[in-house]
Parts: structure tokens; sequence; C-alpha cells
């Protein structure tokens, strides 16, 4: 047995250093830990070298963690009651015949970049991302969970270089239930999971003073460790590492990521019209950044193939119209920033970007002026991808409460995001913990033909 300890840091009850054990984690002697996922990626495959299978198409999911209300964004009832109809009013947009909150005039200049679903159904009702981002109700999951969209494309697809994780998920985490987990893999696995760099893996990318001379030494040591193994391992494993090895260093020696989220590069002017928000986080809620938006726009344009963020908290069951003219203003900020720069750059037939929350809020007003939890119907705002645009998909009854035309259930969503990537999600499959071939998406869901 080979133990390599730190000068300093945490020790455990053994006297060993926690950031002993972390320094060999994340460098592994060269990037052993990151190889062996690598590796463990493709043994699952069945393939004998990582591989890219698929063009880069890009997914950018936006959860409004608590549930939005659907009723004062997308979906105004003017003519309904007092104690259902709201405070705000409708404005025109730049489609004709479509209207959304007042709120949203930066949106209302590009609806025709954005397609609006009125009548989502099918919420399992929890404080979650789990449906959001994986398409599916926890209820009946296998072992291990439904894997969210990111991981499925880490799986099938791969990176599309060695420098940019393809799953990143920017939200924080924050103990708030709302949230979830970001980094959801479900049965498909920690080697799946997002990228987090508000968490531990932000170290990850920097060497800490290591230089790249000294990192390829310990590169090196590994190969004669490996060496040593090979010699003693019959089976011959050991003769498929190095390529793994080789994908692992990339990321570590490559400064591509950090770039990625570094905003700095950024035109001012560009990073004016995104905007900042903030990072503050309460009691009330996670952070309201909106610069991860153009985070995630950096990211996708590097090469990852799913980014993940959560803006702001949304559980309004009190003073639901104050925090909305705190909270829409910034996201229509954001959306349409991002949606705009998306074109800007050429990148709308290839980045699609999905906004929508957990579930809907009732159509009666409460005694707190809030909304409370409401899974029978929700919006969702669709943009990019190639995805027919300028359009308004669904209706709801005249209280907002039920969906009355076209209900859309999240796994037609998501087989309409998958299409637009290139998957066909009649024949794609990924395997369980048993090894049990598992569709994308049910089979009675195909994408949705008002969008493909």
């Amino acid at each position: 047995m080979l133990t390599i300890l730190g000068n300093s840091g945490e020790r455990f009850c053994d006297g060993l250093s926690r950031r002993s054990f972390l320094s060999i984690g994340a460098l592994g002697l060269g990037g052993l830990a990151m190889s062996d996922i690598f590796r463990a990626e493709a043994s699952t495959l069945g393939l004998e070298q990582p591989s890219t299978k698929l063009n880069h198409k890009a997914v950018i999911m936006i959860f409004l963690a608590g549930g939005p209300p659907h009723q004062d964004m997308f979906d105004i009832k003017t003519n309904a009651p007092a104690e259902i109809r709201g405070e705000f009013k409708p404005i025109k947009t730049k489609v004709p015949g479509m209207e959304i909150c007042e709120l949203f005039p930066q949106m209302a200049e590009i609806t025709d970049k954005l397609a609006i679903i009125r009548s989502m159904v099918g919420a399992h009702g929890g404080h979650d991302n789990y449906q959001c981002f994986t398409g599916r109700s926890p209820r009946n999951a296998p072992p291990g969970g439904w894997p969210s969209m990111g991981a499925v494309l880490s799986k099938l697809g791969g990176k599309v270089n060695d420098a940019i994780p393809p799953f990143v998920g920017l939200s924080p985490k924050t103990g708030h239930k709302e949230w979830g987990d970001p980094g959801q893999c479900g049965f498909l696995g920690p080697a799946h999971s997002a990228f987090q760099p508000s968490g531990g893996g932000s170290s990850d990318m920097v060497l800490n003073g290591i230089t790249t001379d000294r990192l390829g030494d310990r590169k090196a040591l590994l190969g004669s460790f490996d060496q040593f193994r090979r010699d003693v391992d019959s089976s011959g494993i050991m003769h498929g590492m190095d390529a793994f090895t080789e994908q692992a260093f990339g990321v570590l020696t490559s400064s591509q990521l950090a770039q990625a989220l570094n905003l700095d590069d950024e035109d001012p002017k560009l990073r004016e019209r995104y905007g900042k928000g903030t990072e503050k986080l309460t009691a009330d809620g996670p952070w309201k950044r909106l610069d991860q938006f153009l985070m995630a726009r950096r990211l996708v344009e590097a090469g990852a193939r799913c980014v993940t963020l959560g803006f702001s908290r949304w559980d309004w069951h009190g003073n639901n119209f104050g925090r909305a003219r705190e909270d829409f203003p910034l996201l229509d900020q954001g959306v349409s920033a991002l949606v705009q720069d998306l074109h800007d750059r050429g990148l709308d037939k290839d980045v699609s970007v999905v906004v929508w929350g957990e579930f809907g809020r009732t159509p009666t007003i409460n005694a707190q002026g809030g909304r409370d939890h409401w899974p029978n119907v929700s919006c969702a705002l669709l943009a990019g991808g190639g995805m027919k645009t300028g359009q308004v998909i669904g209706a709801t009854d005249r209280l907002g409460g039920e969906a009355s035309e076209r209900p859309v259930a999240f796994q037609e969503v998501f087989a309409t995001l998958y299409h637009q990537i290139g998957i066909d999600v009649r024949s794609a499959t990924v395997p369980d913990l048993n090894g049990r071939p598992r569709y994308l998406v049910d089979q009675q869901f195909e994408p949705m033909k008002e969008l493909v």
C-alpha cells in the first residue's frame, strides 16, 4: 500500500490529513481519479477508447425553483375575477396576437425567437428540479433514479474536447429542497454527474503552484506504477488505461475551462446587457445571478453539451406581486440577453434553451397575497435549437387552472430537445444499473410537431 501525505490541512482522527486525500483525489498522481472516471464511462458504453458520437449541439436548462406563477407571466387572465386576475397587465409583443406580462418588455421584443407553452401538465407536485432536469417523475423510478438530460448527453456524446466537461451545473448547493440536485446523474453514475464550478470541483481546475512539468513528472510516476500493475495483472486490463490517463491529463493541463468561466474577456457592453444580479444566498432563497446566463453561453460555446442553472426562488405563498416586481425584470433581462446573444453568434440552430419550474401556482390569490402550489398546469419557455419559434402552444381555461387546449407533458419537451440535438428517442437507450436498456423518454412520447 502506498501512502502519500501532504504538509498541512485538517486532520482526521487517525492523524491523516484531509488535504492529502483531496490532493490525491483531485490530481491522482497526474489525473488518476479522473482517468478512472473516464475509463468507467467508456467501459459502461462497451468502448475501448473515449469517443464523441454526437455533433456539438447543446442545451441550456434554466430552472425556476419553487414554481413560478404562470398566470402572472405568460398567461394573464384579464377577464377573470379580481381574486384570480392579479395585479399585472398584458402587453403586446413582436408576434401579433401574443401577449405577455408587462414586466417582460425585453422578452416582448424578441418573441419571434421564443416559443411559449401555456399548458404544461403532469407535474408530480414535489419541490425539486427532478422533473425539469430528467423529464420523469421520481415516483416508481428505477434503482439509482432517472438521469438528467446532462448526464444522458455526457453518456451518449462524451466530451467535445478534453478540457470542457460535457455537463456543467451552475446552480449552487444551498440546502433548499426546491433546488434539488444540480448534478443529477441517476443510474448513469457519478462519471456523468455535472461538473459544478461553485462546488469543490473548481479547485481541480487550478494546479495550485504545480507546474505542467511537475504534473508531467507525476504522470510519468503514474506510468511506472501502471507498468508494475501491468506486470502483475494477467487479465491485460491495465494495457487499456493510457488513453484515459491522457484524457484526464488534458483536462488538468488546459486553461480552456477556467477561461470559459472567466467573464473578464467579454465586451463590457455585452456584460452590461446581461447584467449581474446578486449572488447573496439568504434564508429567503438562492442567488439571482444574471452573469450565469452569460457563463452558460460561454460554456456551450467552449464545448459543454448541457448547462443547467437556477435563478431565484419562486415559492411565493405570500407577497406574490411584490416578489414578481423584483424578479420578473431580472429574469426578463437574463433570458432576453441570452437568446439574443445566441442569435447574434449564430448559435441559435445549435443551442436550445428551456425555462421552467416544477409546477404552477393556484388561480386564487390567498389571504397573504400569494399563490400556492398547483401541479395541474404550468408554463415553459423555449428558444433556439432550430425550433419553430414565434408561437404560443396550448391554453388554459378562463381561470388558468386547467389545460384547455393541447396539454403538453414534460417528456414531450425532452423528446423535442433530444430530437433537435440529433438523438432518435425511438431507438436511443442508456443502460440502467442492471444493464437493462432504458429509453430516454417513454415510447408514447414524441417530439412536438409544433416545434420541429
